[in-house]
């Protein structure tokens, strides 16, 4: 598992850290997301259990998932991605984030993650922010690993290997960081109930207090798990059902239905126990979200 900055700029001979988008446009541009469709699925049906979708989310869930970040504290804002995909939430949080604050992204699929670094519009417009990726999974957290190649720093005590001392502090510092906004793009009902709650408990516990968290799920799994699979596989999703209803009801603050997605979807917001979070602006590198308000119980 690796961390890698993302930035612009010159690449270096051992690690590649320039991101450019690998399709062009009928003029001959590199688009940003161009591709993401095929690449979405091929990888659906290679792991789809890590997967959990068939295409990236629409514009409308990608609003009402980054909800939060549009409504913030008066100070840095520090958020955390989980399970990115293609990107489409990633573009959407650098649009609206701004100078100083930090974005770390956590992709654990390698493709995707190798799609997110060849991005254009994560490079330019990252530049300004602390945006960093992360491949692995989100409980390998804190701490992802040494420097990628390129990236070692120089060696720390006699003995140590370069990039030694780097590593150290880098895992240091994210076993201190925490998260205003945590946005989870994973696909809970494909996992087994007792990971579902470690990473429920995770999240709570990498958020700050009153921190605020949005995920989603599909509408209609149960009814489609209970005609396509088994007995055992219909009652572990169930369970996670269940356990997901209960961490909705200690923790929610609403939820909205995005019928304009494939397939329609349910975005939950939820905050951690806590302080709230006092001196909100509205931001407005994009203009305002229009329709993206989570709807209360």
């Amino acid at each position: 598992m690796t961390t890698h900055q993302f930035r612009s700029g010159p690449a270096s001979p051992a690690h590649s850290t320039e991101l450019a988008s690998t399709t062009p446009d009928r003029a001959g541009r590199r688009r940003p997301g161009g591709g993401d469709g095929w690449l979405f699925l091929s990888e659906a049906l290679r792991t789809f259990r890590l997967t959990g979708a068939v295409a990236p989310s629409g514009v409308e869930l990608v609003n009402a998932l980054t909800v939060p970040t549009t409504s913030r504290p008066d100070r840095p804002l520090s958020v955390l991605e989980v399970g990115a995909g293609t990107g489409a939430v990633t573009r959407r949080l650098v649009r609206v984030l701004r100078a100083g604050d930090r974005l770390h992204v956590v992709e654990p699929n390698p493709r995707f993650a190798q799609r997110l670094r060849t991005d254009e519009e994560l490079a330019r417009r990252g530049a300004g922010l602390g945006l960093r990726l992360s491949t692995c999974r989100v409980q390998d957290l804190p701490g992802c690993g040494p420097p990628a190649a390129g990236e070692a720093g120089e060696g720390g005590r006699d003995g140590d290997p370069p990039g030694a001392a780097a590593a150290a502090a880098a895992a240091a510092a994210a076993a201190a960081e925490r998260y205003d906004v945590i946005v989870s793009g994973l696909p809970f009902t494909n996992f087994e109930p007792v990971e579902v709650r470690r990473i429920l408990d995770l999240y709570l516990r990498l958020l700050v207090p009153g921190g605020e968290l949005t995920y989603f799920g599909y509408l209609g799994t149960s009814a489609a798990r209970l005609l396509t699979s088994g007995p055992r596989q219909t009652a572990r999703h169930r369970a996670v059902v269940r356990l997901l209803c209960g961490f909705e009801e200690e923790y929610g603050l609403g939820s909205r239905v995005v019928w304009r997605n494939v397939p329609p979807a349910r975005a939950h917001l939820l905050r951690s126990p806590g302080a709230g979070r006092p001196g909100r602006t509205t931001a407005s590198a994009d203009g305002p979200a229009g329709g993206v308000a989570v709807s209360a119980r």
